[in-house]
C-alpha cells in the first residue's frame, strides 16, 4: 500500500512539473504588416475577330468581340499568375502512335487590372491590360494581411 502511494505522488509531482514547463501563459502579440521591395508589372493582350462573332448586326460583333479581346486578355494575365494546367495522353500500339491529346486550362481571380487599350486592327478587336502587383498588394492587405511578430508580452 505504502508503495502504490509513492508511486501515485511521484507520477502526481512529475504531472505538476511537467505543468508548470508549459507554455500556458496567457500572452498577447503585437503583428505587423511585411511590404515586398518590389513590385512587378504584368501585361497581356487579348484579341479576337469580330467577323465571327455570332450576330448579324455589325455593331453588334463589334461589341461582343471587344468583350471576348477582354476576357482573352483576362486569361493570359491569369495564365502569367497561376500558370497553365497542361493534360497530355498518348496512345502507342505495336509501335505505332495511336492518339494524342494535350489540354490546357488556366484558373484563377484576378484583381486589380487595368485596360490600357481597346482597339481594332483590321477584322479583329485588341484589347490590352495591365496588372500592377502594387495594387494587388494593397487589396491584400486590406482582405488579409501577410504579418509577423512584432512584439509577443506574458502576462
Amino acid at each position: 500500500m505504502k508503495k502504490i502511494i509513492l508511486n501515485l505522488l511521484f507520477v502526481v509531482g512529475i504531472g505538476f512539473l511537467l505543468a508548470s514547463c508549459s507554455s500556458m501563459y496567457d500572452k498577447h502579440v503585437q503583428w505587423q504588416s511585411v511590404k515586398p521591395e518590389t513590385f512587378p508589372l504584368l501585361r497581356a493582350i487579348g484579341q479576337a475577330p469580330i467577323s465571327l462573332q455570332n450576330s448579324e448586326h455589325e455593331t453588334q460583333r463589334m461589341l461582343m468581340a471587344i468583350n471576348a479581346s477582354k476576357l482573352a486578355a483576362y486569361a493570359e494575365l491569369a495564365e502569367q499568375v497561376y500558370g497553365q494546367k497542361i493534360n497530355g495522353e498518348m496512345t502507342m500500339s505495336q509501335l505505332l502512335l495511336g492518339k494524342h491529346e494535350v489540354s490546357a486550362s488556366v484558373y484563377g481571380i484576378i484583381r486589380a487590372a487595368k485596360v490600357i487599350k481597346s482597339y481594332p486592327v483590321g477584322d479583329s478587336y485588341t484589347t490590352e491590360l495591365s496588372l500592377d502587383f502594387e495594387d494587388v498588394y494593397n487589396i491584400y492587405v486590406a482582405s488579409a494581411p501577410k504579418r509577423e511578430i512584432k512584439n509577443v508580452t506574458y502576462y
